[in-house]
């Protein structure tokens, strides 16, 4: 028996839920062993069907919405498509990442043929923190140099922020795909544990029957999870009134292992945020 998932949100059109990393949305043959599975366990948690309406891959944890019946399911489901809704990640990446960049890089569909089309892909990122750690993880370098980046794709390709960062040359630590192996297993020794550091930080979807923009966001707070800072305080999961539905309720289990991230190394924070982007930031202070 796996454990129960940690609810978000929920009314009779949508729920809201945190995906751990490691679970698969469903059931694919490409990973036959797998046995965790978050539309499985949510049905049998919620005791009705759900319909998955976006995806997140196995490695990756956070946000993850599903509709509750057929005409839900078609009105999210056009809304990603279309581009209709916004999406926050954050990555642990290596070396230093810039400081506010745009990747407007075509991609080819995984596993394409040669002569594949190449399809648009655009992500923004934003370095958040960053940290210089005394030992080497890489022979070529005398030290080891870390980001935190927040990530915002404007389009919806598979693997698309892994392969952005990939494309400049910050891979995000722990993928096995796109990164380096030996860097990835010295940071899985340091940390102790071995994952995808990618969290789907925060998601805005326009609910499918009224139309509002509704947004929410796993509970992992930011800055207040770095050391030093004050503690947040817990609204009990109601929302700020503005259509911010937050995981605040249930944030300590389901993000325990990126707060134990942020607390154990000496990150320094980037002073050169823009002042309308760290105003929006998941967990900052909000006029």
């Amino acid at each position: 028996m796996h454990p129960p998932l940690h609810i978000l949100w929920r009314d009779e059109h949508l729920v809201a839920v945190y995906k751990p990393a490691g679970w698969l949305v469903h059931r694919t043959g490409l990973d036959a062993g797998e046995t965790r599975f978050v539309m499985q366990t949510l049905r049998d948690q919620l005791g009705q069907h759900v319909f998955p309406v976006h995806r997140l891959d196995k490695g990756t944890c956070g946000v993850l919405v599903m509709a509750l019946h057929s005409d839900a399911a078609r009105a999210l489901s056009q809304a990603f498509e279309h581009q209709a809704t916004h999406k926050r990640y954050l990555a642990l990446v290596r070396g230093w990442a810039p400081g506010a960049i745009e990747v407007d890089h075509a991609l080819k569909p995984d596993d394409a043929p040669a002569d594949a089309a190449v399809q648009e892909a655009h992500t923004r990122f934003q370095r958040l923190a960053q940290l210089t750690l005394p030992e080497a993880s890489d022979a070529r370098f005398a030290s080891t140099r870390a980001s935190l980046v927040e990530a915002i794709p404007t389009t919806g390709r598979r693997h698309q922020i892994r392969r952005h960062l990939k494309h400049l040359a910050h891979p995000i630590i722990g993928d096995a795909t796109h990164g380096k192996g030996p860097i990835n297993r010295w940071w899985a020794e340091r940390l102790g544990q071995q994952r995808l550091w990618l969290h789907a930080w925060q998601l805005t979807v326009p609910h499918p029957v009224s139309g509002e923009h509704m947004t929410f966001d796993s509970g992992l707070q930011w800055p207040t999870a770095l050391p030093g800072s004050p503690v947040a305080v817990d609204d009990g999961g109601k929302g700020n009134g503005n259509g911010n539905h937050n995981g605040n309720a249930v944030r300590a289990a389901p993000t325990a292992d990126w707060e134990r991230l942020l607390a154990a190394l000496p990150w320094q924070r980037c002073d050169e945020l823009p002042e309308d982007l760290s105003k929006d930031l998941p967990g900052a202070a909000r006029p």
